[in-house]
């Protein structure tokens, strides 16, 4: 299992890596056409929409995509659309971990089917804004999330219900701790402070997501900081409650050993909006 890992972590970032440094931002969003397209897929899977329902939602969201494309959208400011979708993960999320995996059965399917697809398209539009700012700023919005993923991991691992007595969420997902999750806000601060010092110390010509926040004050770096490892959680355990209540252990395994699309994603989908959302803000 190590090995298939290790071996699909590096075909993906034999893809990423060029697609992401190149000077045209064409092949990077070509990329996240195909990443929306398979989300989708996924997406209509984890609903029962059956092999035809699943194709029909994945071909809906390559649509989307390109139509935001294709109408100049990746290209226009969308400060509006940000804080109305940063709004309705923040608010919907909430609402629906308190609910618990039954409540998800509770929604109607339609809702939930054009709120996933909604989501994913958001995040796509997301990310290749962020590619659009520069290379800087949208590698500190994913090192967000893996330095969160990361250091929840090994704080879970060594302090897990050392100070807490419960986990974080039984019901939803059971390893995860709340020891882990301070671990994962402690890492994002640093990261944020470190890039912030690199950012001036390299005179970066594109400031990181973090220079923006410091630039009006460390004190909303750190609010920030905070408020993005929380999301970052948030969007795991919106995951992990979508699969109970489906019934599966993964979204797919359209990546050998590291399960599906939206398993790896799962943590972007709300940081992604909310990162633009916070960016807008500030400027």
């Amino acid at each position: 299992m190590l090995k298939q890992r290790v071996i699909t972590a590096l075909i993906l970032l034999a893809i990423l890596l060029p697609a992401l440094f190149y000077s045209n931002t064409f092949p990077f969003t070509l990329l996240v056409l195909l990443m929306l397209t398979a989300g989708g897929w996924e997406w209509g899977r984890l609903n029962h929409l059956g092999q035809w329902g699943a194709i029909a939602t994945a071909v809906v969201t390559l649509l989307l995509g390109v139509a935001s494309w294709q109408l100049g959208w990746v290209h226009q400011s969308h400060s509006v659309l940000w804080l109305v979708v940063g709004s309705a993960w923040l608010l919907g999320s909430v609402g629906l971990i308190k609910a618990g995996v039954t409540g998800w059965a509770k929604i109607p399917l339609s809702v939930r089917w054009l709120v996933g697809v909604l989501a994913l398209w958001a995040a796509g539009l997301a990310i290749v804004q962020a590619r659009q700012i520069g290379v800087n700023f949208l590698l500190s919005v994913l090192a967000l999330v893996w330095v969160a993923d990361i250091f929840a991991y090994f704080f879970g691992r060594a302090l897990g219900l050392k100070f807490t007595k419960v986990k974080l969420a039984p019901a939803i997902s059971p390893g995860k701790s709340w020891e882990g999750a301070w671990g994962g806000a402690l890492g994002v601060l640093l990261l944020a402070f470190v890039w912030v010092w690199a950012d001036g110390f390299a005179q970066a010509s594109v400031s990181s997501f973090y220079s923006r926040l410091f630039q009006q004050g460390w004190w909303m770096l750190v609010v920030a900081a905070l408020f993005m490892a929380a999301m970052s959680v948030v969007g795991d355990l919106v995951e992990s409650l979508i699969k109970r209540s489906a019934g599966v252990k993964d979204s797919s395994q359209l990546l050998p050993g590291h399960g599906g699309v939206l398993d790896r994603i799962d943590a972007l989908l709300p940081t992604l909006p909310l990162a633009m959302m916070l960016t807008s803000l500030v400027q």
